[in-house]
């Protein structure tokens, strides 16, 4: 009697378990492929950011993302959005990294808006919008936007222990975006050039160009993402349009015309390599006809620049070429014909760059 009872407390409670599973799955969005956009507006709560005559950066800056995000949610299909904050709350960058690494975001978005200081003459009438991605300043004006917008780390407590004596005035502590700016660089340009495009076109910026500078926000998050300065606080005009409803809408849309032309691009359905499942040995080895000769490579690095020959970063691959591609130095490690060899050389190098990818050419040019 004990034994059926307690089988049928087992059976009980197993139904019971099988029902809330049921219930949970029925409730959850199916959204296991959505393309996944993190917004991150700058600055919040005790960190006003940048200050107009009365505008507060904060306040533009929280307003032009969640116009962002519901234009993404109502127009987009399998397209998921998170906010690093939706309200009037501090963050640190470390803490808005981590909520867009978590939520595996497939593209970041951190939304600001420019001033320069308050001696400079010109600051009642500079104007225009500008995009940057992560790397090495390379002018005095890039350097100054990247430390007003690192700064933040300054209200923190033991700010140089947590950042492992990061400091956001000294332009020695920036070498090290010199190493990381090669990571999702080629996709981050991508975007930031089709955003500048539309800030433009569509919302009538000044054009003040794609830029690099070494944000840590930037730096700590892994996928493609992009810091945008909208306008000037500081120009009243630029403050007036803003603070106005008709500017942030205009500035969500242009972000939100891109970033429909980035997401139609990359995410596609991934096409399965007939190798990959093939049993057959001959076929897994593929090899194409001499007059229609694919070769495969190994992408492993970009940069805006040419790399040295001797640059440790090169250290011990051979063959490695290079291609351009939109005034970008896309490096390559080996050359085969063979699929399966090619995953072999991806693996060879996973370690030191876990970004690599295999590329296929056809007569010495790069194909889809």
């Amino acid at each position: 009697m004990f034994i059926a009872k307690f089988a049928l407390n087992i059976m009980s409670n197993y139904i019971y378990n099988i029902i809330l599973i049921a219930i949970a799955f029925l409730s959850t969005p199916l959204c296991a492929n959505a393309f996944t956009v993190v917004i991150d507006p700058g600055h919040g709560g005790k960190d006003y950011g940048a200050l107009g005559v009365k505008a507060k950066e904060k306040d533009i800056n929280l307003s032009v993302a969640l116009l962002l995000g519901d234009m993404i949610q109502d127009k987009l299909d399998d397209t998921k959005v998170i906010y690093t904050r939706n309200n009037d709350k501090f963050l640190t960058l470390r803490e808005r990294a981590n909520i867009a690494n978590n939520a595996s975001g497939d593209l970041f978005i951190s939304i600001h808006t420019n001033s320069i200081a308050k001696k400079a003459k010109n600051r009642k009438t500079i104007a225009g919008a500008s995009v940057y991605t992560l790397g090495l300043h390379k002018t005095t004006e890039n350097f100054e936007v990247a430390k007003r917008e690192n700064a933040v780390i300054e209200l923190e407590e033991d700010y140089s222990t947590s950042y492992s004596g990061f400091d956001p005035n000294s332009s020695e502590s920036y070498i090290i975006f010199e190493l990381n700016q090669n990571k999702h660089l080629e996709q981050s340009i991508e975007f930031a050039s089709a955003v500048q495009t539309e800030f433009v076109h569509s919302a009538k910026r000044k054009d003040r160009g794609v830029r690099q500078a070494g944000f840590l926000v930037l730096a700590a998050t892994s996928m493609p993402g992009i810091l945008v300065e909208l306008d000037f606080i500081c120009n009243p005009t630029q403050e007036k349009f803003l603070s106005s409803k008709s500017g942030q809408k205009k500035l969500a849309t242009a972000i939100f015309n891109a970033l429909k032309k980035y997401i139609n691009k990359y995410n596609k359905p991934i096409e399965i390599n007939p190798q990959k499942t093939s049993t057959n040995k001959q076929e897994s080895s593929y090899q194409e006809t001499s007059e229609n000769k694919i070769e495969y490579k190994v992408q492993f690095l970009t940069s805006n620049k040419a790399i040295p020959k001797n640059d440790k970063r090169l250290k011990g691959l051979s063959p490695v070429e290079y291609y351009k591609d939109n005034n970008i130095y896309k490096y390559t490690y080996g050359i085969t014909t063979s699929w399966d060899e090619a995953i072999k050389i991806q693996n060879k190098i996973k370690n030191k760059f876990p970004e690599a990818f295999i590329v296929k050419f056809k007569n010495n040019k790069r194909i889809k």
